[in-house]
């Protein structure tokens, strides 16, 4: 997360998202910076708008949070049976963080 994090601040400051930018924030906060994965967040940000993944990710966000709210009030009955934890892996994950950024 740190990796994403860096581009994020880069991204806020208006600078431009490179390995050198990327290497400089990681080091500054006391990361040791994995070279491969800098150079595979850089490759995954090319051509991405940012701004708009920012903004179809907070909408995505926003819609099943407005729409449990209404599930929760009915379901108040059934608080007796305990719910499934749902499990999601690592390489789910890692699509939902990529489909985040392109």
């Amino acid at each position: 997360m740190e990796y994403i994090y860096s581009a994020m601040v880069l991204h806020s400051a208006g600078k431009d998202i490179t390995e050198d930018a990327i290497a400089a924030i990681l080091s500054a906060a006391g990361v040791e910076a994995d070279a491969a994965k800098i150079k595979a967040l850089t490759a995954s940000l090319e051509g991405v708008d940012i701004e708009e993944a920012i903004a179809s990710a907070s909408v995505m966000a926003a819609a099943p949070a407005a729409a449990a709210a209404p599930a929760a009030a009915s379901e108040a009955p059934a608080a007796a049976e305990e719910p499934e934890e749902e499990t999601v892996s690592e390489e789910e994950a890692a699509a939902g963080l990529s489909a985040l950024f392109g």
